[in-house]
């Protein structure tokens, strides 16, 4: 069993930056590769970013690719989704996910899910 925990959502004016972190419960975190989804109201849940396992490959929705950077620290049992440019769009719950046999880019993917953290951006 995992437990993640998101953090360092906010309310950010557009243009700017905001770094949410994903921290995990488990010691073998380095054995899950993690995605960043996101759910703005009345929307579906959306893939944002994902990382491997070791954190050498990582997935970018076209939405958000050169804005968004995704990073780990499988000493800290921790992922980092990095935002910066951020557009009134990108307003949503972010939410982490991790799998054990998959590099998460579905909602099908993860086998554990974080609570979500909410990021507003605003004009």
């Amino acid at each position: 069993q995992v437990q993640l925990v998101e953090s360092g959502g906010g309310l950010v004016q557009a243009g700017g930056s905001l770094r949410v972190s994903c921290a995990a419960s488990s010691d073998t975190f380095s054995r899950y590769a993690v995605g960043w989804f996101r759910q703005a109201p009345g929307k579906e849940r959306d893939f944002v970013a994902a990382i491997s396992w070791s954190g050498g490959t990582t997935y970018y929705a076209d939405s958000v690719k050169g804005r968004f950077t995704i990073s780990r620290d499988n000493t800290k049992n921790t992922v980092y989704l990095q935002m910066n440019s951020l557009k009134l769009d990108d307003t949503a719950v972010y939410y982490c996910a991790a799998s054990r046999t998959a590099v998460p880019r579905t909602t099908r993917d993860p086998d554990y899910w974080g609570q979500g953290t909410q990021v507003t951006v605003s004009s």
